[in-house]
């Protein structure tokens, strides 16, 4: 006799399995009476299933769509399928859904079997995609990543920096912001003593997790803006304020999210916000917008632009 926990997954599986089953059906090939089979779609319905009854001799019972989404039971091969897929998703990020991809793979990597986990590694490894980023994130990177920041566990790992030295980091990993372009992972440097920034397409081995860590004070409510300022902005030598001559959704699209930062100023101006080292690559950059524009600051970033203004000025002259 199967547990009464072990009947309502196996009706559970049938009811996914066939769009429609009568009662009668589905006592025969569970071995159970009809009343056992109400019994037991009653439960099922409790837990939040929507499972449809139609009378008469030709009704039945078939697992409808419901408010909410109730766990789902896969084959192997079905699991198999739903991983490739979300995890090309990941890294290959679709607006507003990639960061959910990374929560499902991260769920359905923690029980997969031994065996489909092989498989998946393997599959995994022999997809390749024509012109996808030379930077591409490792989903397993980032499913590993998310179970810690679950976890509340530290993450050791190699990384490369923007020079090409690798060096070995323990960390307190909080949170994955997808950028659109790049994955970023916000976590605490147990050797600096500070909020890091970590870009996870440089992350060169396995995370491995490590003692578990009581959680800190975020180093500011709004995750994706601190990320945004963090490689936008702060790591460069000119903070750049400039104002745009038109409204934000002229430039929205136009411009990268990791190049700058944008703010409405106004109905029909836009601030532009952005770090870089070299003063003329920004003007190159900023006059391919073709948009007319004010320089707010810094000073040092005004002269130079004086400086370039009086060369081409005299240049025009000659």
């Amino acid at each position: 006799m199967i547990t009464a926990t072990a009947r309502l997954l196996q009706l559970l599986s049938l009811l996914q399995l066939q769009r429609e089953w009568t009662g009668a059906a589905l006592a025969e090939r569970m071995g159970v009476t009809d009343r056992t089979v109400r019994r037991d779609i009653d439960k099922l319905r409790e837990l939040g299933y929507p499972i449809q009854a139609s009378a008469g001799v030709a009704g039945g019972y078939r697992l409808g769509a419901g408010a909410r989404l109730p766990p789902l039971l896969l084959e192997g091969d079905e699991a198999l399928a739903v991983a490739l897929g979300l995890a090309a998703v990941a890294t290959s990020p679709v607006a507003g859904v990639a960061e959910g991809s990374v929560r499902a793979l991260t769920k359905l990597e923690q029980v997969l079997p031994a065996r489909l986990r092989t498989r998946f590694a393997t599959l995994k490894a022999a997809v390749s995609r024509i012109g996808g980023p030379s930077d591409a994130v490792d989903p397993q990177h980032l499913t590993e990543v998310s179970a810690a920041i679950a976890a509340h566990r530290q993450l050791s790992f190699e990384y490369q920096r923007a020079d090409g030295q690798r060096i070995r980091r323990v960390v307190e990993p909080y949170h994955l912001v997808d950028s659109g372009q790049r994955w970023y992972l916000v976590a605490w440097d147990t050797a600096r003593s500070d909020w890091r920034t970590f870009r996870v397409d440089r992350i060169r081995t396995h995370p491995s997790e490590r003692a578990r860590f009581t959680p800190r004070h975020l180093p500011a409510a709004d995750l994706a803006g601190y990320v945004q300022e963090a490689i936008s902005r702060s790591p460069y030598r000119y903070d750049v304020t400039v104002r745009l001559h038109g409204p934000l959704g002229d430039f929205a699209s136009r411009v990268s999210p990791a190049a700058a930062q944008l703010a409405a100023d106004g109905p029909e101006r836009t601030l532009l916000r952005a770090g870089w080292d070299d003063a003329d690559d920004f003007l190159g950059w900023l006059f391919a917008l073709d948009v007319d524009f004010e320089i707010l600051g810094p000073p040092e970033f005004a002269d130079r632009c004086q400086q370039l203004s009086v060369r081409l000025q005299a240049a025009l002259r000659r």
